[in-house]
This record gives structure tokens, C-alpha cells and sequence, in this order.
């Protein structure tokens, strides 16, 4: 599969979490071709405020390799990643994140800062934006239009 294919599944899942009121934000993990671990913006449903897509991902990819590293893994969401989202990619190990619309307000992979690059990190992961930025970023101004 191609890098649209996997953000394409992440969408899919960014549209469950705005049907079910969450800021529609999804994510997928994939490791040798082969999505391991999904997940979509629970934080309100949850009470939970760790509950970021990219968070739910992880977590699920953890269980399904029965280990919390995910060596080898790729991530896909379709919102820049906030600072904790990045920390959780670092410790488990995330090889690439791939995303789609730029988050000028709190992402952290190029908007306000590149946290990928901070020299003190013990790994790094490789990081590139921009994949159905225009799907991406519209599913989130409806989104918010529909709340004002």
C-alpha cells in the first residue's frame, strides 16, 4: 500500500470520531505493510485526555505485538502531532510518522517547533507532512464550523 492508502484509512477513522463528537483526528500503525493498530480522538468519550488518536494507535499496535515497542513501525494521522503524541512515538520506538494537515497552533513536528529533532532524545523518527493535507485539514474546518 502507499502512503495515501494508509492516510486514507486514517481519515476513515477520523470520520468515526467526529460521528461520535470528538475532534476528528485518526491514526493507524502499520509494520511490513500491514496496518496493526488503529485509532480515532476519544478524549471526551473516555474522559481521558491522553486519548489522542495517535495514543490509541500505539496502544493497540502494543497489544497486538504484545510489546511496547514498535521497532520497525510506521505511523500515520492526519493532524500534526502534539507534543505528547510525539513523546509516546519516541518511547515506543516509532521508525516514521507521516501526516496530513499542518496543526499551526500546537504541532510540534514543524509548526510551532520540531520536537523530532531535539538532540537529547535517545531515538528519533523521521517525519513527513502533507499526505491529504486538503482532506485532512477540510474534515476538521467543518468540523469546527459546525461548532461555532
Amino acid at each position: 500500500m502507499t502512503a495515501e492508502k494508509y492516510m486514507q484509512q486514517a481519515f476513515a477513522l477520523a470520520q468515526q470520531a467526529a460521528e461520535a463528537g470528538e475532534v476528528p483526528v485518526g491514526a493507524v500503525v502499520v509494520l511490513n505493510g500491514q496496518i496493526i493498530g488503529e485509532g480515532y480522538n476519544q478524549p471526551i468519550i473516555n474522559h481521558d485526555p491522553t486519548a489522542h488518536a495517535e495514543i490509541q494507535a500505539i496502544r493497540a499496535a502494543a497489544q497486538h505485538l504484545g510489546n511496547y515497542r514498535l521497532v520497525n513501525c510506521d505511523l500515520y494521522v492526519t493532524l500534526e502531532p502534539c507534543m505528547m503524541c510525539v513523546g509516546a512515538m519516541v518511547h515506543a520506538r516509532i521508525r516514521k510518522v507521516f501526516f496530513g494537515a499542518k496543526d499551526p497552533k500546537s504541532g510540534v513536528a514543524g509548526s510551532q517547533s520540531n520536537a523530532f529533532e531535539q538532540i537529547f532524545l535517545n531515538h528519533h523518527v523521521e517525519v513527513q507532512g502533507g499526505i491529504l493535507a486538503q482532506e485532512c485539514g477540510q474534515i476538521l474546518k467543518e468540523f469546527f464550523a459546525k461548532r461555532r
